[in-house]
């Protein structure tokens, strides 16, 4: 079973620096390790991530945790391909539905770690999550109509995006006033209390969507025209 490899479209502000320091971690590892290891590497991380953001209910210096497996889990995601194509043993096929399955699996462990946390409200984890799989299905679709797969969105890709909650989790630890901020909200009858994590999610929501239904305008309007309407007169 052969399939085309499908055009990564990465230009994220630090893919270039990212790419280089890939490339020659790829070409130091020993023959032993393989592209399914670091893909197993990449899950163990997002199951750091989940557990840390859950034990914040005991101490917000669970977030350490957290923090590490966002760093474990760049190092397994970014590498399980890397090492395939530095050592030219691509498996398109089975490497791309691993690979997506396991990002499906990282998701669900992150998110819903974060939602039973005490730092975001469920709702808010789960719609982020929702909205994050409605853009994810939207990249596969069109890696398999377009042939392009695309990894960034407005300059941010899974790196950046890693980044940014690493961030916020060191001000959670070191700023007390972030790490205490509460915020009374009513909503349809509902009285909520949003901390920072809650708006950040929030905002996460606003511009997934926001991106999503970009996305498919945009792609509705190339479909069109790649297909037009047939004239059967």
């Amino acid at each position: 079973m052969e399939l085309k490899e499908s055009v990564r479209i990465q230009n994220s502000i630090l893919n270039t620096l990212e790419k280089r320091a890939l490339v020659y971690m790829a070409g130091k590892m020993p023959a032993w390790v393989t592209s399914d290891m670091m893909t197993f590497v990449g899950c163990i991380g997002s199951v750091m991530i989940g557990l840390g953001f859950i034990l914040t209910k005991f101490s917000i210096n669970w977030l350490w945790l957290s923090i590490a497996g966002l760093v474990v889990n760049w190092f397994g995601d970014s590498l399980d391909g890397t090492i395939a194509r530095v050592r030219k043993a691509q498996r398109p096929v089975y490497g791309y539905y691993l690979d997506h399955t396991m990002d499906v699996v990282n998701e669900i462990m992150m998110f819903v770690g974060l939602g039973f946390s005490p730092l975001v409200h469920l709702n808010l984890a789960l719609a982020a999550f929702i909205c994050y799989l409605a853009l994810t299905l939207n990249v596969s679709m069109n890696s398999h109509l377009r042939g392009e797969f695309k990894l960034t969105y407005a300059k941010f890709g899974p790196t950046e995006f890693r980044l940014v909650i690493i961030i916020v989790c060191l001000l959670f630890i070191f700023v007390p006033a972030i790490r205490n901020y509460a915020c009374p909200i009513h909503v349809i009858g509902n009285d909520f209390v949003f901390g920072v994590f809650d708006w950040i999610a929030l905002f996460l929501v606003v511009v997934l969507g926001i991106i999503w239904v970009a996305t498919i305008i945009s792609d509705i309007r190339y479909y069109a025209k790649a297909d037009p309407p047939k004239n059967n007169n």
